[in-house]
């Protein structure tokens, strides 16, 4: 323990000697005016207001960030061409699977599958000529009927000719056997009484006789000839029923045809989906690198691991990239932020001199703009902003990867030091202000 001063020691110390001497006191006065001049003079040096917020570096595309590549199909790793931190190029075969489904193991399935659909093809272009075989028997019955038809229209129409020729000469004969019958009544009178001959009297009997087997004849004729007509009619009808059969025979043996080839088709539709599906499957058996990118992280390492249908198999981080910090900004600050807004950051990992009220005279900060303000609030309370690298400002380091932390500052008014001390003191937001090139485009917009 230290020894107790003495009151009457205390005026023998160096430092009260000193402070004892004349003049003392007036450089003790100086030293204070002078830093009250300063404190009175900082206390009205402008000060930048912001709203400070954390993020971690990210890419303004989601195409840029990193991507697992899955699985499309359950299978085996075979084989893998690359380990973790190698550059691929797009189209780089990252890894090989081997089948273990028992339905796709056969190694000439393709070629199979491809058979039975030359087969399948084989039967319907044997039913399509089938069908156009069937289709010209159509088209020559068609003919055939109508010539047969038009025969026997013909033929009834010249057995009603005869017929109606006939009924002319039965009438006729029918009116001559009248003629002849009074002429051989008048001449059997005239016998009677003496008048005519024996032999007149037959003459005239043999030609009444004559006139009534000709009208006889010409009677039978007739009836002949309707009986032949009815024939006529009736083998026309036969001839349209026969016909009638045979298209309805050969229609049918058409539909059948087409109902056999509509099968085949389906069936060699459904072969060539199943082709398509295993050309395609086959192409999943080699996993791919979708673009440009380094190999980050393999999820399957072994040989010989069962991997399951669209599962994480590795992630690749694209190696070109637009940064972007992925900052969250409070309820309350999100109406002074806005799309094209500076802000200004500082990197981890990088070194740097920031004044936060300053930034022109801060080192090793770097500027970028708020690309992108979320409309929903986000499952941490806050509203997600998205700002990306300035091209006018200075570029961003190349040493900076994705996932990396940042600090951000969202500049706003100019204001003085003293302003800012009384209204944090007071805990008044901040002021914000927008250029006047944005308020004319308000303007002009009302407008």
């Amino acid at each position: 323990m230290s020894a107790r001063i003495k009151p009457d020691e205390i005026n023998t110390m160096p430092s009260m000697i000193v402070a004892s001497e004349k003049g003392a006191d007036r450089y003790v006065k100086r030293v204070v005016v002078v830093f009250g001049v300063i404190g009175i003079v900082f206390l009205f040096l402008p000060w930048t207001q912001n709203v400070k917020s954390s993020g971690v570096l990210t890419t303004l595309y989601p195409s840029e960030r990193p991507q697992e590549i899955n699985s499309f199909i359950t299978g085996q790793v075979e084989k893998w061409f690359v380990k973790e931190g190698d550059i691929v190029q797009k189209g780089d075969t990252i890894l090989k699977l081997r089948e273990i489904k028992d339905l796709y193991l056969d190694p000439n399935l393709l070629r199979r599958t491809e058979d039975q659909i030359e087969s399948k093809e084989g039967a319907n272009n044997a039913y399509r000529s089938k069908i156009i075989a069937i289709e010209n028997q159509v088209k020559a019955l068609e003919k055939s009927r109508e010539l047969k038809l038009s025969q026997s229209r013909n033929k009834i129409k010249q057995i009603s000719n005869y017929i109606q020729a006939d009924s002319v000469a039965l009438l006729a004969a029918e009116n001559e056997l009248d003629i002849a019958e009074k002429q051989f009544k008048r001449q059997k009178e005239l016998y009677e009484k003496g008048l005519k001959s024996l032999t007149e009297l037959e003459q005239r009997n043999q030609q009444y006789q004559n006139v009534l087997s000709k009208k006889v004849g010409i009677a039978n004729k007739l009836i002949a000839l309707r009986n032949e007509l009815l024939n006529a009619v009736i083998e026309l009808s036969a001839i349209e029923m026969d016909y009638n059969e045979k298209f309805s025979k050969a229609k049918s043996d058409e539909f059948s045809a087409m109902s056999s080839l509509n099968v085949g088709e389906g069936e060699v539709a459904k072969l060539e989906n199943q082709f398509s599906n295993y050309a395609i499957r086959s192409g999943f058996y080699f996993i791919l690198a979708p673009q440009d990118g380094q190999i980050t992280r393999t999820i399957k390492a072994g040989i010989g691991e069962v991997v399951k249908e669209y599962e994480h198999l590795v992630t690749v981080t694209p190696t070109n990239y637009h940064f972007a910090v992925e900052m969250y900004v409070k309820p309350m600050d999100l109406p002074l932020v806005s799309i094209g807004q500076r802000v200004s950051f500082q990197f981890d990992g990088w070194p740097s001199i920031f004044f936060s009220g300053w930034p022109n005279v801060s080192y090793g900060s770097f500027f970028g703009k708020v690309a992108v303000i979320d409309n929903s609030i986000s499952s941490n309370g806050m509203f997600r902003v998205l700002v990306a690298e300035d091209k006018k400002m200075e570029v961003w380091p190349d040493a900076l990867k994705l996932g990396g932390g940042a600090r951000g500052y969202a500049l706003l008014k100019d204001v003085p030091i003293w302003y800012e001390i009384w209204r944090n003191l007071n805990g008044f937001p901040p002021d914000f202000y927008k250029s006047g090139k944005e308020g004319e485009t308000k303007k002009e917009s009302k407008k």
